[in-house]
């Protein structure tokens, strides 16, 4: 009886005292996984960190430089020294080089994003011009001046031949009579 009354003094003791008796918890499964991992976190010398989902993103700003080609053009002009249905290259087209910069943005290491921040012309391009000739065929004899024309014979207008065509004088005799219009000699054909 003695040490029932011991054990009662000693309980009201402590509850004079302001303690409570309470049965002890047991952990949850939850608690104790994060206690482990951040004990486990503490142990590696880590500090304990929020969730993955939580962590900010790696972002880096990158400067790339490309070149790219520029095209030349063609322009054509006329020139009525060649001859019609002539073409002849006056200058030769080269192509030209731009410089693009860009900053290009990386988010865990992935582009993300790119953006041309300056663009210059390091080489011109020359535009290809091509002379395309108007001038009308003549056709014409280069044995005589003015114009004769080219046939199977040629004879003087108003005179004794029987072309197939004809001439109207005076002619002047530059090399070979082959038409035979100069019949004094004097180096003019068809004067009579």
């Amino acid at each position: 009886m003695r040490r029932t009354v011991t054990a009662v003094v000693a309980f009201g003791a402590l509850l004079s005292l302001g303690a409570k008796c309470e049965p002890a918890a047991e952990p949850s499964p939850t608690a104790s996984a994060t206690t482990s991992a951040t004990a486990s976190a503490e142990a590696a010398g880590a500090e304990p960190s929020a969730t993955a989902s939580t962590a900010s993103p790696k972002v880096e700003k990158r400067t790339v430089t490309e070149t790219k080609v520029i095209p030349f053009r063609t322009r054509r002009v006329t020139d009525p020294g060649l001859a019609k249905g002539t073409t002849k290259v006056r200058t030769r087209g080269r192509t030209g080089i731009k410089t693009l910069t860009y900053e290009v943005t990386f988010t865990n290491g992935r582009k993300t994003r790119k953006k041309l921040i300056r663009q210059v012309v390091t080489k011109a391009a020359v535009t290809r011009i091509i002379a395309v000739g108007t001038k009308q065929s003549s056709r014409c004899d280069p044995n005589y001046s003015p114009c004769v024309p080219i046939a199977s014979d040629v004879d003087c207008a108003g005179g004794s031949g029987n072309g197939p065509a004809y001439v109207q004088g005076p002619v002047r005799v530059i090399d070979t009579d082959i038409y035979d219009l100069d019949r004094d000699g004097d180096g003019v054909g068809c004067d009579d």
